[in-house]
């Protein structure tokens, strides 16, 4: 035999020999004892892009005055809008190198082909509901239903903006799919050996609110509930699937899972504070009953100005009445007559 073959076939040998010394089940597990690591800086830059460039547009279209910039031109929320359709690729495409596995490039180009298109769908509807929303529309009713669109000539210009409505209904959110599906991509790489510790850093626990409130406004705002559960049902399938093997979520797939939980627990708590809302039923008249912030808002300042115009009226109605009373109309009436009639006897006593 020659040397060379007898190196193979004793390092062939010694493979086989390590692979049988190793202990049951380790070739499953195959995992890396290193301590997991949090990542503050993806988690940090996530949570803020989402609070100011996401949040903060609805925000930014109530506060800020209409006068600030002419509404023929993009005001600062479209601006916030343009930047977050450059931010949410770059955050996700960050997620997915921070991933211990990797997706196809296709799979990962057509996600952010996604995601840019519907931002471009949402930007151009918001802009048209805050102009909407400074002569009287109500986010509360439907686009038929709204005594701006009541008025408008031509008739046919509703089925414009119905049209323009039910894009951002239905293709706009289309951006919520690769987000949910990077998270998820993201948490199933997200587990370490029963050994590791299993505990968030300060860090985590400091993010988990202003992360669960994201998630929160995108489950409600967003109209985003089914794609939520459903990846919060995937997440739990993968850490009982993960358990069997003897791996359990490390400090990041621990920070998803409590930010899902604290969320779900927020939606819980808001759908039965407006359970009873009939007008918010009929702008949301499906199965699944979970209002928007906005409509809520709206409908909020539309029942504040219908109660301050019933306080004028019974104010009125109570002055003139008090006024009434204090005045005595038919007595001074009377008076008058009387005084004028004096004077005239004293002027013609013939009369």
């Amino acid at each position: 035999m020659q040397p060379s073959t007898r190196r193979r076939h004793s390092s062939a040998l010694y493979a086989a020999a390590l692979m049988c010394s190793r202990p049951v089940g380790a070739a499953e597990t195959d995992v890396d004892l290193s301590k997991p690591r949090f990542h503050l800086d993806l988690w940090l830059s996530f949570t803020v892009q989402n609070w100011i460039l996401d949040v903060g547009r609805p925000v930014v279209m109530l506060v800020l005055p209409a006068d600030w910039f002419p509404l023929n031109r993009p005001g600062a929320a479209e601006y916030l809008h343009l930047l977050y359709n450059i931010t949410a690729p770059l955050i996700l495409l960050k997620m997915l190198g921070r991933s211990p596995r990797s997706l196809p490039s296709p799979a990962v180009h057509l996600g952010i082909i996604v995601v840019v298109m519907a931002t471009s769908f949402q930007l151009v509807a918001d802009s048209i509901i805050r102009r909407l929303l400074l002569i009287g529309y109500e986010l509360h009713l439907s686009v038929r239903e709204n005594p701006v669109m009541r008025s408008l000539r031509p008739s046919s210009l509703i089925d414009a903006f119905e049209l323009l409505f039910y894009y951002d209904d239905a293709l706009g959110h289309l951006r919520h799919i690769p987000l949910f599906l990077v998270l998820l991509f993201f948490f199933s790489g997200c587990f370490c050996h029963r050994k590791q510790e299993e505990t968030m850093p300060p860090a985590a626990w400091m993010l988990l609110a202003p992360n669960a409130a994201y998630y929160w406004y995108l489950i409600t705002e967003g109209q985003t509930f089914i794609l939520f559960i459903f990846t919060f049902f995937a997440m739990m399938a993968t850490v009982m699937h993960q358990r069997r093997r003897g791996l359990v979520p490390d400090c990041n797939g621990l920070f998803m899972l409590y930010s899902f939980c604290a969320a779900l627990c927020l939606v819980a708590v808001w759908v039965s504070c407006l359970w009873n809302d009939t007008v918010l039923r009929r702008k949301h008249p499906g199965l699944i009953y979970v209002p928007q912030p906005r409509s809520v808002y709206t409908l909020h300042l539309h029942r504040q100005n219908d109660h301050t115009v019933g306080e004028l009226d019974f104010s009125f109605l109570s002055i003139m009445h008090r006024q009434l009373q204090q005045e005595a109309p038919e007595e001074e009436i009377l008076e008058a007559m009387r005084i004028g009639r004096q004077g005239a006897e004293g002027l013609h006593p013939g009369l």
